[in-house]
């Protein structure tokens, strides 16, 4: 039975663990890079440094497992489904922190038909950024604005600068905004649009 596997590529090597705030969850690559933009993807795509990993090996993400759930089906099967012990506002958070676009329009068009309410006057943005090491002071002074870190994964020594190696990290930044229109204007104005700029390189 052909499987879609390379020759010579070991099964296990498409397998992928993930520790979300102490729960496992295991899921293949192909699943995680559903939306090639996405935090997920991004992750899977680099060599995360071990200080990032659990003793299994499973990536750390510190986030609420009980809503990353309907976030890894929905890259399984492309559909939406949430158990009623959980609130659709939890599962666009974190549909927001993961970055993946179609999730996140399927999770508020349901918020929207239930409530008859437009909520994006009330939504996250978040931003998947990937700096040097000697770049993160200057990460800091330019989380003005409202932005703030909401994850810090060292995806390993990547490049030699002076006598040394220096690492590679990629950052989760994340900032509140009154409405959409209001977040794609003021991106261009205020001090965050560095982080954008610099996120639109990976």
């Amino acid at each position: 039975m052909n499987n879609g596997n390379k020759a010579g590529q070991d099964p296990k090597e498409n397998w992928v663990r993930l520790n979300v705030g102490g729960q496992v969850f295991q899921t293949t690559r192909m699943t995680l890079s559903r939306d090639p933009t996405s935090f997920l993807a991004k992750l899977i795509e680099q060599s995360v440094h071990d200080s990032c990993k659990d003793d299994t090996g499973a990536y750390l993400i510190d986030r609420d497992p009980s809503y990353f759930g309907p976030v890894l089906n929905y890259l399984r099967h492309g559909k939406l489904v949430i158990n009623k012990d959980l609130a659709e506002e939890g599962v666009l958070e974190e549909a927001e922190f993961y970055n993946i676009t179609q999730l996140i329009k399927l999770v508020k068009d349901r918020i929207k038909s239930r409530t008859g309410d437009n909520i994006t006057n009330r939504t996250n943005v978040y931003r998947v950024l990937q700096c040097h090491e000697d770049e993160l002071t200057q990460m800091v002074s330019t989380l003005s604005d409202g932005w703030k870190f909401e994850q810090l994964v060292n995806i390993g020594s990547q490049y030699t600068y002076g006598n040394g190696d220096h690492s590679e990290f990629l950052c989760v930044v994340s900032r509140e905004c009154q409405n959409e229109e209001q977040s794609a204007s003021s991106a261009s104005n205020d001090r965050g649009k560095v982080l954008q700029q610099k996120g639109s390189r990976m």
